[in-house]
């Protein structure tokens, strides 16, 4: 199938035409025609980007389909630009061995909207307390990549060395949810003057901080791939830079509310801000810009966590942490680091495509915008602005923090190898 996409922007520049013929870029310039029966994509000036990679979604299924399946994820993800996730193992059961992962890898396949990559877990069941077959998930149909956690901390020193050793033999990266949960307790707000003022238990940053430190060393000593998942603390970002200046592997990720939400908002007591990590201070949010800028953070990530209404309509104490990220992502990073002159869409494309697909060992997505290369991409209109309504999100849940917001820049259309998968905020299947 071949598909002409015209008067569109390579990440901002010049409008030119871009023919593609079987998944691939044949040819990009000016005037170009095409084959009869060439789909042709009028892109009226739209900004062309690699599609987005997302590193840390959670899909819910199986288990939490009230919340979320495979299918209404994807069409959330597609509708933001993305081509590529990965899910987080905190189903239902536990992704921690080959059957689960290459359970999800199928189901996803067959929605066939977002190439969906299964994170398998560090430990079984999710419990720290023994490695789960990493070797055996790296190997499988599912062909899993990165191993974590998240929801939870591996807090035991011994089990994450041993998880980093195994990484660095098998290739693959592992992902920690940096909490030490020594410190945090139930601590469900940022340890801070709004806690105090609201009569919260406080989650200092402390308990980041310590961990990333610990496995920087840890790494460090294996020669393995960190990746650090949703940094909230500026303290943290001083750990990344010093332990990437001596050479460790090691990535971090940020969270689009962490570039814009405080902990300013808990006054409400309403459970659509509460988070793990939780929301954070005006300093840490801007010394988190400041990070991505420089490229001590490398990517953003959603951590698109869905719940179903009874899990986030209740009181602070007994709702869920969480909160939907996949399509207002694009928009919350323009809001943040473009319009204040932070990144262009060279850098935009750094932390939403590029670092996330060599983080996740993904050789054909986060390519440049070339011939010859797949024709996977995201267009995105740079001055449209949208009101952000939950309930005509995709996800099958609602909570987002972002309900009644004006944020600029929409998607204009997400192509995935040559098939364009949404456009004009309708999925295509």
């Amino acid at each position: 199938m071949n598909l002409l996409i015209t008067d569109v922007r390579p990440y901002g520049g010049d409008p030119v035409d871009v023919l593609v013929a079987d998944g691939v870029v044949r040819s990009i310039g000016t005037g170009l025609t095409a084959p009869e029966g060439t789909e042709v994509l009028d892109a009226r000036g739209a900004v062309l980007l690699p599609g987005f990679v997302d590193l840390h979604v959670h899909l819910r299924e199986p288990g939490g389909e009230e919340s979320e399946t495979i299918e209404t994820g994807s069409r959330a993800a597609a509708l933001g630009g993305f081509t590529a996730v990965f899910a987080m193992p905190n189903t239902s059961p536990v992704a921690d061995s080959d059957v689960v992962v290459e359970h999800v890898r199928r189901r996803a396949e067959e929605v066939g909207l977002v190439d969906v990559h299964p994170v398998g877990a560090v430990t079984v069941g999710l419990e720290g307390t023994q490695l789960a077959e990493l070797g055996t998930m790296a190997a499988s149909r599912a062909g899993v990549r990165m191993f974590s956690d998240d929801g939870r901390c591996v807090n035991d020193p011994l089990i994450m060395r041993r998880a980093l050793e195994y990484a660095s033999a098998l290739d693959v990266v592992i992902a920690q949810h940096a909490e030490d949960h020594r410190l945090t307790g139930g601590a469900q707000a940022h340890e801070g003057a709004a806690a105090a003022r609201l009569g919260l238990a406080g989650w200092p940053a402390t308990a980041e901080e310590t961990i990333v430190a610990r496995d920087c060393a840890l790494a460090r000593e294996a020669g393995a791939r960190l990746h650090v998942c949703h940094i909230s603390s500026a303290r943290t970002i001083d750990v990344l830079r010093a332990a990437k200046a001596q050479g460790v592997r090691v990535s971090a990720e940020v969270t689009p509310h962490h570039l814009l939400l405080t902990d300013s908002r808990l006054s409400s007591y309403d459970p659509v801000n509460k988070v793990n990590p939780p929301l954070r201070t005006a300093e840490d949010t801007r010394a988190m810009r400041e990070a991505l800028a420089e490229g001590v953070i490398d990517a953003v990530a959603t951590d698109h966590a869905p719940h179903a209404a009874q899990y986030k309509d209740t009181e602070w104490q007994a709702a869920k942490p969480g909160m939907l990220g996949l399509q207002t992502a694009l928009s919350v990073l323009v809001e943040t680091m473009v319009e204040p002159g932070l990144l262009d869409w060279h850098g935009v494309a750094r932390v939403l495509s590029e670092r996330p697909a060599e983080i996740g060992n993904l050789p054909d997505q986060g390519r440049p915008i070339a011939e010859g290369e797949p024709a996977t991409f995201a267009l995105v209109d740079p001055d449209g602005v949208w009101t952000v309504r939950g309930a005509e999100l995709a996800s099958k849940a609602a909570n987002t923090p972002y309900e009644g917001m004006r944020l600029p820049a929409t998607v204009v259309a997400t192509v995935l190898r040559g098939r364009i998968t949404a456009q004009d905020g309708k999925v295509v299947q």
